[in-house]
């Protein structure tokens, strides 16, 4: 059974209409009719399964060891290229990566359900959005990069956070304004930042021209790595993302431009506000790859395949993954105004990341379900734990709100706050003032 989002904005699985959505995206859960070879413990291999993107040609037994490889083939429908390409359908992983890649995705669907929950229990203030449904971008984008590459997006930017280093406390204790938050209770859901990873950001679009940046300032310092700066299809117009592309294009930058899209821009689909979604063209000059962003291995490979491209000296890359967001652009927003309940069920039952590569994993015995149970268990005791810890920190200290705003060495005398007897002096007054 294949996804069809039609022109017509129709999302049909065989007869079926069960919703709206605007645009023509590819399959996002076809299946290949490739076999695998007969091995020495089977004489074929069991049908893919509707979830499974794509099939398993397996030369190892049914009793799969951590290193044994595993090769998959994508359907030609999970990429579409710009002035590069193709990427190899035929890619290898072992149950190692796999359980890594799942763990992941478990974890940040774990930490995602978590934070709705505080927001309800008004634990959490302020504006809060939630990746529910768009794991295999996070994860897959990290299975393939390297740990001093640099990633910046906009706000959807918990799992981000956590895969390049911070913990499920210190992001949940950030969500809730605490002092054992990642940026010290003082930046919120959208202002996030670990090792190499440049937040989490307010100002739709704002960070990509920063992405680009950093792309410099890896290039003049020959650091060997590179930058993905990350946008969603809402910001795909803004004019600062074009200004990125060309500065990039000019100095041949090694940044990957990363277009998130799940569809809608707030409650506006993606066809209602571009005359053109083939967000992966939009760089012209600069070559792009369109990827299935349900589908975690292609995302590694797409993403693979454009780091490469960048640090090979052939200048930047643009990325569309299309992908899909369960709940609403934030928490204030229910998320069914613009689409029907039945459309958002049905790209859960039959496109969900996790659920697509548990079926990969567990219809070629990669590992058993008991395996892939313990990792989900692991998932919400850890991330259950960290809700309580994080309860636990206190609030910061008034005096944290003047901390971190100039370098040290560089602060003015003083600072002002929202009224006179708010004014913090970083040296001490000279006499008179």
């Amino acid at each position: 059974m294949s996804l069809l989002i039609s022109s017509r904005g129709s999302i049909a699985a065989g007869s079926a209409v069960v919703g709206t959505v605007a645009r023509r995206i590819l399959p996002v859960c076809q299946a290949t009719t490739r076999t695998s070879r007969p091995s020495s413990a089977t004489t074929s291999s069991p049908r893919p399964r509707p979830f499974s993107s794509s099939s398993l040609v397996s030369n190892s037994s049914s009793s799969s060891n951590d290193n044994d490889k595993h090769t998959f083939t994508f359907p030609e429908s999970h990429f579409a290229y710009h002035n590069c390409g193709p990427i190899p359908l035929d890619v290898q992983t072992d149950k190692s990566e796999l359980l890594d890649i799942y763990r992941n995705m478990a974890y940040i669907r774990r930490l995602e359900t978590a934070s709705d929950q505080l927001y309800k229990a008004k634990l959490i203030r302020g504006f809060c959005h939630l990746s529910t449904g768009q794991e295999a971008v996070a994860a897959g984008m990290h299975a393939a990069i390297a740990k001093d590459d640099a990633i910046i997006t906009a706000y959807r930017c918990h799992g981000f956070t956590m895969l390049r280093g911070a913990s499920p406390k210190s992001i949940l204790a950030e969500l809730m304004g605490r002092a054992d938050g990642c940026s010290r209770g003082k930046g919120g859901s959208m202002h996030m930042f670990a090792h190499e990873f440049y937040g989490g950001n307010g100002i739709v679009g704002a960070q990509v021209p920063i992405g680009a940046g950093i792309a410099l300032a890896q290039k003049y310092l020959e650091k060997g790595t590179m930058t993905f700066a990350m946008y969603g299809d809402g910001a795909a117009n803004q004019g600062q993302v074009f200004e990125a592309y060309n500065m990039a294009k000019l100095w041949n930058l090694p940044v990957v431009f990363v277009c998130e899209n799940n569809m809608y821009g707030m409650g506006t689909s993606a066809h209602r506000a571009a005359a053109s979604t083939k967000y992966y063209t939009r760089g012209d000059y600069i070559p792009g790859v369109r990827v299935n962003g349900m589908d975690v291995l292609a995302v590694r490979e797409a993403t693979r395949f454009c780091r490469e491209w960048t640090l090979a000296g052939k200048g930047p890359m643009v990325m569309e993954a299309v992908t899909y967001r369960y709940g609403g652009h934030s928490m204030s927003d229910p998320g069914t105004t613009y689409r029907t309940r039945e459309e958002i069920q049905h790209m859960r039952s039959t496109n969900d990341p996790i659920t697509g590569l548990k079926e990969r994993i567990l219809e070629r015995d990669i590992a058993s379900e008991d395996e892939l149970k313990k990792i989900d268990k692991e998932a919400r005791i850890e991330v259950d734990r960290a809700v309580v810890e994080a309860k636990e920190s206190p609030e910061p200290e008034l005096s944290e709100l003047f901390t971190d705003i100039h370098t040290k060495g560089n602060e003015p005398l003083f600072l002002r706050g929202c009224t006179p007897d708010e004014t913090h002096h970083f040296s001490a007054p000279a006499p008179g003032l």
